[in-house]
């Protein structure tokens, strides 16, 4: 609406301006005097400062509108992100591009093109009305001839949002090789094919500068075929005025009235053309970003931020009927997956088919398969990041399939998870244990997050998981600079550790928690998990895992050992 009113005031003060300069040249050329020259020219000084007003007012509302989708949309972005976190069809690399560079190209759109949108749908046709008043042909002309400019801008907008797209796959492109390589550049190092990479890197590079270029260059042709539409527009109303006032079938006034605003029609039609590429890598950004949003909101979204107050881990009812029930807990009640299945969407297959198994109180579990059989995919279920297409999730007779959100927040409550690849966060060791004592199901979240605890319990756990060598006070760096990947499976079985016995939780859910630990190491976690008494579900592919397990399950026949 506000800029709508711009747009309005806009055309009134460009018709006020076209009026005052008719009248006051026309009266130089009419009387040869000048003497009210001054009155004119400071009438014509108010209305330019009125034009420039509109102009800021115009460009302020554009910017704070562009700013609150930009952050709506970060923060709904995120929100999707933080909703599926087991999301692997979004990399990091193409989220972070997505958030910074890909919607500050909205800016584009919403200061530069959707402003000008706005003044093409107000102000050409409050001047042509105008002009029509004073001329039949020439507003006939202005109406045979301004469609000329659309139909050429979508014609060119359609072979814009294909190369803005192109560019947005190839620049997202780019990112996620950048990321892989740094990801992996240590790696890349010690096998001495760091410097190989460069010419793949390179290629990627030329390709994201190629399809810049080709964007470019059709932007520079567009706005040359544009002018030239509107130029030619411009000089047939001109010739046919000329011809007029020659005739003396016009006055001067009205002539200088019509040619100062016959530009002025085309200009706003013309400026929607030019800027639309500006808003081409804001709109392809924004529809990438949609979609990641409607992804979660699919029915496998079940997770979301603890919230959950209550030391009870009691919840509302699926059934929505405000009844609290109890979550049990994996200490005393039985948890069985009955018949799991999921496919992925898009997917030719299930990626998990039919699992059946249970895990009975203090019972150590094993799921076995090869890779890509659906073992991660099982514990996402369970953890309730996915919602299976068919079968139950049963703890004790409580089924949590289906279930609402606060419900799976109170039974993820009762867990330990170690997935393959821990998060730590910057701080020191010590600090990054006492975490798996936050927001459990024995400590409200709301009144205490984190529970001290003395130093020599957080040093007999990280002891008891292999990690005697790490010092409580080790400082780390975020995403766990500053330790190995076996270091960093250490001090997360030690915090899964502390949750079992300190912070609540009934069930230890393990996901290859022993790759990359020497035998040793992975003895001393294997009998840490065997005297724990409590119930214990681990993915694993390591023998000696399966062979200290009370039953293993394998995916591929899903048949108990």
């Amino acid at each position: 609406m506000a800029l709508c009113a711009t747009g309005v005031v806009t055309a009134a003060l460009v018709l006020c301006q076209a009026w005052l300069l008719a009248r006051s040249i026309s009266s130089v050329f009419t009387t040869h005097r000048t003497d009210g020259l001054a009155g004119w020219c400071l009438l014509l000084g108010a209305v330019f400062a009125g034009r420039a007003v509109t102009s800021w007012a115009t460009e302020w509302l554009s910017h704070r509108a562009a700013a609150a989708v930009k952050s709506q949309l970060r923060g709904d972005l995120l929100g999707a992100r933080l909703a599926r976190p087991t999301d692997s069809s979004v990399s990091s690399a193409t989220l972070i591009t997505l958030v910074t560079t890909g919607l500050d190209a909205l800016d584009g759109f919403y200061s530069k093109y959707l402003p000008q949108l706005v003044l093409a749908c107000i102000v050409p046709v409050v001047l042509a009305t105008a002009i029509g008043f004073q001329s039949l042909t020439s507003v006939i002309i202005i109406a045979v001839t301004i469609p000329l400019i659309p139909v050429f801008m979508a014609l060119i907008g359609w072979r814009t949002e294909t190369a803005m797209t192109r560019r947005l796959q190839v620049q997202t492109r780019l990112a996620n090789h950048f990321s892989d390589l740094m990801s992996g550049l240590v790696t890349l190092q010690v096998f001495g094919r760091a410097r190989a990479q460069l010419k793949g890197l390179r290629r990627t590079e030329g390709a994201n500068r190629t399809e810049t270029m080709r964007t470019l260059r059709i932007s520079f042709l567009s706005s040359f075929v544009l002018e030239l539409l509107a130029t030619l527009s411009v000089a047939l109303v001109a010739v046919t005025i000329g011809f007029r006032v020659a005739a003396g079938g016009m006055d001067l006034r009205t002539a200088l009235f019509i040619l100062i605003l016959t530009p002025e029609v085309y200009l706003p039609v013309r400026e929607v053309g030019a800027r639309y590429h500006d808003s081409a890598d804001g709109m392809a950004a924004a529809e990438a970003a949609f979609s990641v949003i409607e992804r979660s909101q699919t029915p496998s979204n079940l997770s979301g931020p603890s919230n959950l107050a209550g030391a009870s881990g009691r919840s509302r009812a699926a059934g929505g009927s405000g009844r609290l029930i109890e979550v049990p807990s994996p200490r005393e009640a039985r948890l069985v997956l009955d018949g799991l299945t999921y496919r992925y969407p898009g997917a030719p297959s299930p990626a998990l088919s039919g699992l059946s198994l249970a895990v009975a109180p203090g019972e150590l579990v094993a799921l076995a398969g090869h890779s890509g059989a659906g073992k991660t995919t099982a514990l996402d279920c369970l953890l309730g990041f996915l919602a299976p297409d068919e079968g139950r999730i049963l703890i004790g007779d409580l089924d949590l399939t289906g279930a609402d959100p606060d419900t799976w927040r109170a039974w993820r409550r009762r867990l330990a998870y170690v997935p393959q690849v821990p998060g730590l966060l910057r701080g020191t060791i010590a600090d990054n244990l006492l975490l798996g004592t936050a927001g459990s199901a024995a400590l409200p979240s709301h009144t205490a997050p984190v529970k001290t605890l003395p130093p020599e319990v957080l040093r007999d756990c990280l002891d008891r998981c292999g990690g005697r060598s790490l010092p409580l006070n080790k400082e780390i760096d975020d995403d766990a600079e500053g330790l190995s990947a076996g270091e960093r499976r250490r001090v997360a079985m030690a915090r899964a550790l502390l949750r079992v016995e300190h912070g609540g939780a009934g069930m230890m859910v393990l996901d290859e928690p022993t790759a990359g630990l020497d035998d040793v190491t992975e003895a001393d976690v294997l009998a840490t998990l065997r005297s724990l008494g409590y119930s214990v579900l681990v993915v694993s592919h390591r023998p000696q895992v399966l062979q200290d397990a009370d039953r293993v399950v394998t995916l591929e026949s899903v048949v108990s050992s």
